[in-house]
């Protein structure tokens, strides 16, 4: 689930925290590395459940609108088929599903006010009230109606800010895992295990993240030595501390993962910089690389794996 640009950010974040806290030892920076590859994967789950749980207020719904003296047209055409439907009850009778919503205790963090408020918010669309019009939605139609229930949550202010409250990972981690639920939602029907696909691999988490991390946080000063000499009439203090983090970072995939092209490299950590620090700073970062790689080039220092990925 987790891409290698999702990686570098969460390794900048702990590399940052460690220049900022003197006595986090490397240990306690990958045990918080490794923390928030785990709560990100856990957001993933919190998503699905909590579009889960909406769904399936449409049966609340419909027992308030018989209960009512006298109901008027739209109480009685109105149907649970949002959520009773086979695409959607191949999840809610999920029980590997739910039993791994419990192994991570995500079902005692959701408030029935908070899906109450984020249903009726839906309730109110277009989309909704022409859904229940369909008499004989197919398989398209409930496709459809699923993509605009999970846009309804998603760009709510309400559902933002309980995701925020409860993950700190969800500003940087959001256009990921809509996207993942989007790739869910069209996938429906679904079997037991689907929801393994999206658990991060041993080879992002480990081998790019964790590589990446143990050799900045130990070749710090090494990596400086490299990087000083291109700064021209800039001081290295004076450079902003995310930008430095990021040169450094960028050297170390230049110098030590050979199956990444440069151009990745430079163009990955241009991208970043752009989210993560000052307006200036991504034609700093651009220019400063530019002029590590042909040095390096020069050097033989890098070396890349494959047709094509030294440009």
């Amino acid at each position: 689930m987790l891409s290698r640009r999702n990686i570098r950010i969460k390794v900048m974040q702990m590399l940052y925290a460690g220049g900022r806290d003197k006595s986090l030892d490397y240990k306690t920076v990958l045990q918080r590395y490794h923390f928030s590859i785990n709560k990100s994967y856990e957001l993933y789950l919190f998503n699905l459940l909590v579009f889960l749980r909406v769904a399936k207020y449409a049966q609340i719904d419909a027992a308030q609108r018989m209960s009512k003296h006298l109901p008027n047209e739209e109480d009685l055409i109105f149907t649970t088929k949002l959520c009773d439907n086979p695409y959607l009850q191949s999840l809610l009778e999920n029980e590997s599903l739910f039993k791994v919503f419990k192994s991570h205790m995500l079902l005692a963090k959701i408030d029935n006010d908070f899906i109450r408020e984020l249903y009726l918010e839906f309730a109110k669309s277009d989309a909704y009230k022409a859904f229940i019009q369909n008499q004989s939605p197919d398989q398209t139609d409930y496709k459809v109606i699923f993509l605009a229930l999970y846009k309804s949550l998603s760009s709510s202010e309400y559902f933002n800010e309980e995701m925020e409250a409860k993950y700190s990972c969800w500003i940087d981690d959001k256009s990921l895992i809509v996207g993942t639920i989007k790739k869910t939602i069209k996938a429906l029907p679904l079997e037991d295990s689907f929801y393994e696909q999206y658990i991060p691999t041993e080879e992002t988490v480990k081998d790019f993240g964790e590589t990446l991390l143990l050799s900045v946080f130990h070749d710090d000063e090494e990596l400086l030595e490299h990087i000083e000499p291109t700064l021209k009439n800039w001081d290295a203090d004076r450079v902003a501390i995310i930008d430095m983090i990021l040169l450094k970072m960028a050297l170390c995939e230049l110098l030590n993962f050979p199956t990444i092209p440069t151009k990745v490299t430079l163009n990955e950590f241009v991208e970043i910089s752009k989210l993560y620090s000052t307006d200036k700073s991504k034609d700093f970062i651009n220019g400063i690389l530019d002029r590590l790689m042909k040095k390096l080039m020069s050097s033989g220092l890098i070396s890349k794996e494959g047709r094509g990925l030294v440009e």
